[in-house]
């Protein structure tokens, strides 16, 4: 009897085994469509820019205007009679333009995610695909991030070369590692700002570039927070671009490597942004579902 007693235990003990087996080869099948379904949504973005290539070179082209005017300042502020270290301010104010180009490109692709797909026709498709709305954000904000960091460099190194700046000492990868992770942040607060053009048909893609202006206001792109008043600079406290144009500053303007005091906020902000983003995105489809504004084009 103990004999089958301890047969029917390593029976039992083996139905255990594979019923947990039967479930992570669940899990990993899950996890694969995910990411096929990912790759889908970036490959898809891709097709997108490729067929408005030139509408995109148009806008770099104007955006690489915007930050020579910028830029120019220092060079002004020196022919009036003021005396700055211009190659310092030059290049100070090319970090944050080229940071807040970055932000837009981020903003705009994941604020425009639902304005395409009304475009293209296929938003009651896409929103009904057998892919959840983490993968669809996310592929839409994977690309953007890369697509960013691209036109990022190009605008660095284009402005850059036309002053001739001197960038000896600076220390690019550190300045690319601060970017890289202030990217998290910067797709967790965009995919807040997704959510407006789906709740807003007709207003809601214009919204989304008012949350970017604020955070221009408050993060020091082209002067030092210290200049805010103190209700605005406790404010820029939250925000992620604060810490990552002080972390590529110092990186660039003075070959710091990556400081932890900047990389520990983006990271607590980032952790806390992506499961707000997606919630309140949830909560945007819910309504535009309800409301019949999923296929509104106005």
């Amino acid at each position: 009897m103990s004999r089958r007693l301890d047969g029917g235990s390593k029976l039992s003990g083996g139905a255990g085994f594979a019923g947990a087996g039967a479930g992570i080869s669940a899990m990993a099948l899950s996890l694969k469509h995910e990411l096929i379904g990912l790759g889908g949504v970036v490959e898809r973005n891709v097709y997108l820019t490729r067929r408005y290539i030139w509408w995109d070179l148009a806008f770099f082209l104007w955006t690489v205007a915007n930050t020579l005017t910028i830029v120019f300042i220092a060079k002004g502020i020196k022919a009036t009679g003021g005396q700055i270290d211009v190659n310092r301010a030059t290049t100070t104010l090319l970090i944050g333009a080229v940071v807040w180009a970055y932000l837009g490109i981020i903003f705009e692709f994941i604020t425009e995610t639902v304005a395409w797909e009304r475009w293209e026709g296929t938003i009651e498709y896409t929103f009904m695909a057998p892919l959840s709305r983490a993968m669809h954000l996310g592929g839409s904000g994977l690309f953007a991030v890369l697509y960013g960091l691209v036109r990022a460099v190009l605008l660095f190194v284009v402005v850059a070369v036309f002053f001739s700046l001197s960038l000896g000492q600076a220390n690019f990868a550190a300045a690319l590692i601060v970017l890289a992770v202030a990217s998290v942040s910067f797709f967790g607060i965009g995919m807040m700002t997704a959510v407006l053009p789906l709740i807003s048909p007709e207003k809601g893609a214009q919204l989304g570039f008012v949350a970017q202006g604020l955070l221009l206001v408050v993060s020091g792109v082209y002067y030092p927070v210290s200049v805010l008043p103190a209700w605005m600079e406790w404010i820029s406290r939250i925000s992620p671009a604060t810490y990552a144009l002080r972390g590529i500053r110092h990186s660039i303007l003075d070959g710091n490597g990556v400081a932890w005091v900047d990389v520990w906020p983006l990271l607590v902000i980032g952790t806390a942004c992506i499961p707000l983003g997606l919630w309140i995105f949830s909560l945007g489809e819910t309504y535009a579902k309800r409301h019949g504004k999923l296929k509104r084009s106005g």
